[in-house]
């Protein structure tokens, strides 16, 4: 099975500028837990948690603080014709649970751990036991 068959699209997107607020209603919106941070193509993510760990310690409103301050730009990506257990695995040595599918055009998808556990539970549920949780708020 291929990256392809699975990932989620469109995938919501906010520029670096963008404050924590937009970012966190653009994902209510599209009822994710993660945006894709572009500046002339991918160059972060910005998860429920970021944005959580963000405010929390600047003590600041999600209103005063861009999504630069939050996001995570060591962005490990995919291609949409890799394999789920290929992904999978650079799931689990990443220790990150989102990757954004890029191809020659740019972001075409995300494919997330709850994808893939749509078509392959049991194969989730072990990567998942594998991954290092970063803190008590990482999803």
């Amino acid at each position: 099975m291929r990256v392809q068959e699975v990932m989620s699209t469109p995938v919501v997107t906010v520029p670096p500028d963008a404050t924590l607020q937009q970012a966190i209603g653009a994902m209510l919106n599209d009822r994710v837990g993660s945006a894709v941070v572009v500046e002339h193509g991918p160059v972060g993510i910005i998860t429920r948690s970021d944005i959580l760990r963000a405010t929390y310690h600047e003590e600041t409103a999600l209103s005063k603080l861009t999504v630069r301050a939050g996001m995570s730009d060591d962005l490990v990506t995919t291609t949409s014709e890799t394999t789920v257990t290929k992904a999978l695995r650079t799931m689990q040595s990443h220790n990150v649970k989102k990757l954004p599918v890029l191809s020659e055009m740019g972001l075409v998808g995300i494919v997330t751990m709850t994808d893939i556990a749509r078509h392959q539970p049991e194969r989730v549920r072990t990567a998942r036991k594998e991954i290092e949780r970063k803190d008590e708020w990482t999803d």
